[in-house]
């Protein structure tokens, strides 16, 4: 993992999470989610993203958190993926976006041996710091590595 790299770091209750900034498409406000029945309970709905129809997932509900109500702190980061499932982009509801910022010298630091073993070693790619707090580096593309590519919008390189 590169510390230099730029990460969008958001929120989840009291836990600071990073993505690395390219592959964030953009940060929106909340908006009207449109539900889809029989979905898994961590697929909130879709929205439209200037025609696009784009797939909006709980991230507190698909790492383990209870659900909340929405805030004005309460953002979406659409992100792009690239996984052997899926190649397109999906939005990501979270609790705050902070800031888009370098991580501490190196700071980012793979999952040990034993952290692999108890957490889902997927969704999680390194552990780093930000100003000394602790921020969980998601790796998108384990975590949403099984999505089917029905359930993505098309990538925004595929659109261009």
């Amino acid at each position: 993992m590169q510390t230099g790299a730029d990460f969008v770091t958001f929120s989840l209750e009291d836990s600071l999470y990073a993505v690395t900034v390219h592959r964030v498409q953009e940060i929106l406000d909340m908006r009207p989610i449109a539900r889809m029945p029989g979905t898994p309970p961590h697929l909130l709905g879709v929205i439209d993203l200037r025609g696009a129809t784009v797939p909006v997932v709980d991230m507190r509900v698909l790492l383990g958190l209870p659900p909340r109500q929405d805030d004005p702190q309460t953002r979406i980061l659409v992100v792009h993926l690239e996984t052997e499932a899926a190649d397109g982009v999906i939005g990501l509801r979270t609790d705050r976006v902070i800031d888009v910022a370098c991580l501490d010298d190196d700071s980012a630091q793979p999952l040990s041996e034993g952290q692999r073993r108890a957490w889902d070693a997927a969704s999680i790619h390194s552990i780093g710091r930000r100003n000394g707090q602790v921020v969980g580096i998601i790796d998108l593309d384990g975590l949403f590595r099984d999505v089917p590519r029905s359930g993505m919008a098309p990538s925004r390189d595929a659109a261009a």
